[in-house]
């Protein structure tokens, strides 16, 4: 286990050494390594999953980082899968085309860009576009279906590579990835490489505003080494020649920013959200110890509201299961004791993931016509960002006599 992860001393973003444990977590194994039967007997690794703050510029992040190789080559999530991603990347495509003037040729260049969701919208508008994803079946298959993608890793080397093949990109984009690497002065560098002088750099994150206002703990876990607000993000980018432009708070994930940026002096007007927002976490003490010791409160109140309804289910002979197989749902099940002796089993959409266990715990993933025939008492929507949706598309579940739990941002019983 040793030799696949290592813990970093310096702070990704300013490379200081004053780090703070701000909320330590149960420790878990990578939140998407889902095994098949054969794999059952196999020792999973559980690895660190402490959130630190930098007390030079307030930047929250892991410091036991994973090889991304263990995390990323061989990845089961895929954007496809999910209308409301679907319909969130159509719409988010469509606002960086009506709010740049960049012509119906430009080059889109998608970092992790997985199945290709988000580019294909581009390339209907008649843009040129290039995905870049390390996982190697996805991004196959991605170029299998018009989208075409490198299997790899971003960083300065491969932009340049990019640019000398192809071109600059007038838009790059890298969707819920910029948390994910833990070089990030090389990516950053690469970013700023490759994009053209009257380029965009627009990327969406979990933002820690919402992760602290909301509790969502559950979005902390390996592959997000970073958990993003504007202030250090703003002295960031500056230092590596790029400047955030705007700012939007949006709902993916439970709460996400959606930060566009551009070379320092660029041609596009920097937008009145960017000092807003940044004003808005200093009144809060966004990035301070006080706003965590808050945080790891609400987590144990949550805990404790959830216990004792799952305990009063099981008091009653109830059985209980759950809906969707997301990589949070691995830090909320290990931190929350939810194993395979209170969940029968997952019910999730993808293919990918049915047929498989869960990571570490080795809870059964099935599909949705499994579980109208097991049919459960209650089942928990461990993907409750979408947790509208699914009991919309499944109110026959309802209609049979049974009931969801949405564990987060409160315990809520339907």
């Amino acid at each position: 286990m040793a030799s696949t992860y290592h813990h970093r001393k310096t702070c990704r973003l300013c490379q200081a050494s004053k780090l703070d444990l701000a909320l330590p977590l149960t420790a878990t194994p990578p939140a998407n390594a889902f095994v098949p039967c054969e794999r059952l007997s196999d020792q999973q690794g559980v690895f660190p999953l402490n959130v630190y703050l930098c007390s030079d510029c307030g930047h929250a992040q892991l410091l036991d980082v994973v090889d991304p190789s263990v995390l990323f080559r061989d990845y089961v999530y895929v954007s496809g899968t999910s209308p409301v991603f679907v319909e969130h990347f159509k719409n988010y495509a469509e606002n960086i085309l009506a709010s740049f003037n960049f012509g119906s040729n430009a080059f889109v260049v998608d970092i992790g860009s997985n199945d290709g969701t988000f580019l294909k919208f581009f390339k209907e508008r008649g843009c040129r576009v290039l995905g870049i994803d390390p996982a190697t079946n996805i991004a196959k298959q991605a170029s299998a279906d018009g989208i075409e993608t490198w299997p790899d890793f971003f960083n300065a080397v491969l932009a340049e590579k990019i640019a000398a093949q192809c071109e600059r990109a007038q838009i790059i984009t890298a969707n819920n990835v910029f948390a994910h690497t833990d070089e990030m002065i090389g990516f950053t560098k690469g970013v700023q490489r490759l994009l053209a002088p009257e380029g965009v750099f627009a990327f969406e994150v979990s933002y820690l505003g919402d992760v602290i206002e909301k509790t969502l703990f559950d979005t902390i876990y390996h592959e997000h080494l970073a958990y993003h607000a504007v202030t250090p993000l703003q002295s960031f980018l500056r230092l590596h020649d790029l400047e955030i432009i705007d700012v939007h708070r949006v709902d993916s994930h439970g709460g996400s920013i959606r930060v566009y940026s551009q070379h320092v002096g660029g041609p596009h007007l920097k937008q009145p959200s960017v000092d807003a927002i940044i004003d808005e976490e200093k009144v809060v003490g966004l990035t301070s110890m006080a706003a965590f010791s808050k945080l790891a409160a609400q987590i144990d109140k949550m805990k404790a509201d959830l216990s004792k309804v799952l305990s009063e289910i099981k008091s009653a002979s109830k059985s209980i299961a759950a809906f969707g197989a997301p990589a949070k749902a691995t830090t909320l099940m290990y931190h929350f004791g939810l194993d395979a002796s209170t969940i029968e089993f997952i019910v999730d959409d993808s293919p990918l993931k049915q047929g498989l266990y869960s990571p570490g715990l080795h809870v059964p993933v099935i599909s949705a016509d499994e579980m109208y025939q097991r049919a459960p008492d209650y089942l928990i929507i461990l993907a409750w960002n979408f947790a509208e949706a699914i009991m919309n598309n499944h109110k026959q579940f309802l209609e049979n006599g049974g009931h969801f739990i949405v564990p987060v941002p409160e315990v809520k019983v339907y």
